[in-house]
């Protein structure tokens, strides 16, 4: 990462950690912050690393991930303009990071390291709830996704990620919903093996439900898709 002028659009930025806080407090919490330019698939932190710093996305795109000790790895959910990232930093005692971070495009990122933040929260307590309740829809994110896998079919499990996909970071397109995602990714979030995902993805393709070429699914008609 490197120290970078702040994009003009980060001063009109509106986010939930800052939901209840006066826009004058917003203006110096952020001045608090640095800014930090990543490149595309650059790791913020690893899972196991200090939590020294609670980040903002500002522009671009990441995501979480995780390392098994098979050398696996697992991609959690997308972090999108607006979203925080590493809350630990926040935790009243010496923590680490529980998983890890990534670009998936080139992002500009707000950075407050550990002390700087606690002394915000410690000043403006709305900070710290909205930063806890955020962390709050991970949690509601991982029981989702627990459940699915205990009582969906992979079919079932790999639309509702389409869809949510969709929702998250689709583009819209001419002829759809334009997601740019590899097999081994959407493999990999509907927890399925990417067999599964090419057998799924043809025969909706057949079907006139997507289109798919490498790297890339244009959804057209979801709501064939919500039926699954």
């Amino acid at each position: 990462m490197s120290t970078s002028p702040a994009p003009a659009k980060s001063t009109e930025l509106k986010s939930r950690l800052f939901d209840g806080i006066a826009r004058h407090d917003v203006t110096s919490i952020l001045e608090a912050a640095t800014m930090q330019q990543v490149i595309a698939n650059a790791i913020v932190f690893h899972q196991g690393d200090p939590a020294h710093s609670l980040y903002l996305l500002v522009e671009g795109r990441g995501r979480y991930f995780y390392n098994t000790r098979e050398g696996r790895k697992m991609l959690l959910p997308w972090i999108m303009p607006s979203d925080i990232f590493g809350v630990a930093a926040l935790l009243p005692d010496s923590t680490s990071y529980l998983v890890s971070t990534e670009s998936v495009t080139d992002s500009f990122i707000f950075q407050w390291d550990r002390v700087s933040i606690r002394g915000l929260a410690e000043r403006h307590p709305r900070l710290l709830e909205n930063a806890f309740s955020i962390a709050k829809d991970l949690m509601h994110w991982a029981v989702d996704a627990h459940v699915g896998l205990a009582c969906h079919s992979a079919r079932e499990r790999l639309a509702q990620t389409l869809l949510n996909l969709a929702h998250d970071i689709g583009d819209n397109g001419r002829d759809g919903t334009e997601l740019n995602l590899t097999n081994e990714e959407l493999a990999e979030a509907a927890t399925v093996t990417r067999f599964t995902v090419s057998r799924l993805m043809s025969e909706w393709h057949r079907r006139g439900i997507l289109e798919k070429s490498r790297g890339k699914v244009v959804l057209r008609s979801p709501e064939k898709l919500f039926t699954l």
